[in-house]
């Protein structure tokens, strides 16, 4: 039988604590591609789920693929859009045989919250309970009710620092494939704690704690029923009802299994908690104990600003710290900052500028910072990502320039963009080899671009939308008990949540 399936994304990670709103121009900027343009997709999700389909001969109905760096929540405009694209184009296909979905998991729409739970129920209202409808996440996922409700699988990235987007959505394409087939009956659940802390120590390879949680649940696809497994480290940024991490099991028709096991990997990711809290250091501390260490880079990690995570990436905490620490070896730092960005264009290289630097773009965690320097290089901000989830997409933090000030070299971008392997620095002549510093804004990437010559490394307590800990933070829709609010919850059941019976062609 000659399937067809509709296969869209819409994919990003969003932030309530800071960074700016996400609209059109953001996916513009980044990815947003209609109908045949879908089908040049190579890399990525998408570009697995398409390897997978093609193989299989199946009729592919492209929808839309609309992708952007991590922000704060998408306009209700934007995802009005977005929304009424796909849904169009699917309405437009129908009847299909089933729908492929590479969502992210963590998105938040203004006012709404829920993104992929809304999506979904928007999908499954239109095609019906008899089609099925798989979609895969990032396993930073808040997977809520709706998501399980409305897909029939959720299938998740098994790798942080992520490399296997590709992967993921070969493995979402072929779960489809086989409930067409007839081969898979999903039986699926998903069990969850609060348990809310950042990426510093959710790598997946190695020693540590959420590799353990990972290993546990990868495990089990070798017990007997069992089709898949995914653990989740929640994105802990986002301020909606019932957030926390845990485990989702997929069986072959056994849902009493599918819960038990999916308890199992709750569980042991709430006795890890405390293994999941970072040491962290003031920037002056830092700064002083890798003064220390013998050569460099040292890195200072500013978790709070990471553009990965939503925030702006516009904070000059590190730099107040290098600049009050008189450092006079090289050091590299990255601030976004339009305006400076601008002042830097205009007054050309080599030419000489006293700015107000940073804090522009999110500016209640901190003030603007007075420095004078010289405009080395300038640049359009466009580079190209080498490996991970955009490996060979362009990237584009618009116009961008190096500030040296001192023995500073500072990064000036117009836009916030997604750290990987240190493409930003490259494209405007810094080299990380050659620096005592370099300052660094994401809880886990920089293992990628600096694992193999830094001398040392610091998790910065800054001010920020996506600290390293979250014991400081407030929220408004996350009830207690949570973790690290409450670091005992006695008699804690894990959330259940189950997925749908349906009768699927």
């Amino acid at each position: 039988m000659n399937h067809s399936i509709a296969i869209g994304s819409i994919f990003i990670e969003c932030n309530h604590f800071g960074g700016i709103p996400a609209d059109i121009e953001s996916f513009r900027r980044s990815e947003l591609f209609y109908d045949a343009e879908v089908l040049d997709r190579t890399a990525g999700t998408v570009g697995g789920m398409l390897g997978v389909l093609r193989d299989r001969a199946v009729t592919i109905r492209p929808l839309l693929v609309a992708s952007a760096c991590p922000s704060g929540p998408v306009t209700a405009e934007c995802y009005r859009q977005l929304k009424a694209e796909l849904l169009g184009r699917l309405r437009a296909t129908l009847p299909v045989s089933g729908v492929l979905l590479a969502l992210h998991g963590s998105a938040a729409i203004e006012e709404i919250g829920d993104l992929e739970g809304d999506l979904l129920e928007a999908v499954r209202e239109l095609v019906g309970d008899e089609v099925p409808v798989v979609a895969t996440l990032d396993l930073h996922a808040h997977v809520t009710e709706p998501m399980v409700r409305c897909a029939d699988a959720l299938i998740a990235w098994e790798t942080y620092p992520h490399k296997d987007a590709l992967t993921t959505g070969e493995r979402g394409a072929r779960a489809l494939l086989d409930i067409l087939d007839g081969t898979l009956r999903p039986a699926m659940v998903m069990a969850k704690v609060p348990v809310l802390v950042s990426g510093v120590l959710g790598h997946t390879e190695g020693p540590g704690p959420f590799a353990d949680v990972m290993r546990l649940a990868k495990s089990m696809e070798r017990i007997d029923g069992v089709y898949s497994t995914s653990a989740f480290l929640v994105h802990p940024y986002l301020d909606l009802p019932d957030m926390g991490g845990g485990g989702l099991v997929i069986t072959n028709g056994d849902l009493a299994q599918a819960e038990r096991l999916a308890r199992q990997i709750a569980e042991l990711y709430w006795q890890k908690r405390f293994d999941l809290e970072p040491p962290v250091f003031t920037p002056a501390d830092a700064i002083a104990r890798g003064l220390r260490i013998e050569g460099g880079p040292v890195l200072l990690v500013e978790t709070a600003d990471c553009c990965g995570g939503g925030a702006a990436g516009d904070s000059a905490a590190s730099l107040v710290a290098l600049l009050a620490a008189n450092v006079d070896q090289t050091s590299l730092v990255p601030i976004v900052d339009p305006i400076v960005a601008a002042q830097c264009h205009q007054a050309g290289e080599g030419a000489e500028v006293s700015v107000q630097l940073g804090h522009h773009v999110d500016p209640k965690w901190g003030e603007p910072v007075a420095v004078t320097g010289r405009v080395v290089k300038l640049s359009d901000g466009h580079f190209r990502y080498r490996g991970g989830i955009w490996d060979g997409q362009a990237g584009n933090m618009g116009p961008s320039a190096a500030l040296q000030v001192g023995s500073l070299q500072i990064a000036v971008a117009s836009h916030g963009t997604y750290e990987w392997c240190g493409e930003q620095y490259e494209l405007l002549g810094l080299n990380a080899r050659d620096a005592k510093f370099v300052v660094v804004k994401n809880p886990m990437n920089y293992s990628m671009a600096y694992g193999d010559i830094a001398k040392g490394e610091f998790i910065l307590n800054t001010p920020g939308p996506t600290p390293a800990t979250l014991r400081d933070t407030r929220f408004q829709n996350v009830r207690r008990p949570y973790y690290p609010a409450d670091p005992e919850i006695p008699g804690l059941p894990p959330t259940v949540l189950r997925g749908m019976s349906r009768v699927l062609r």
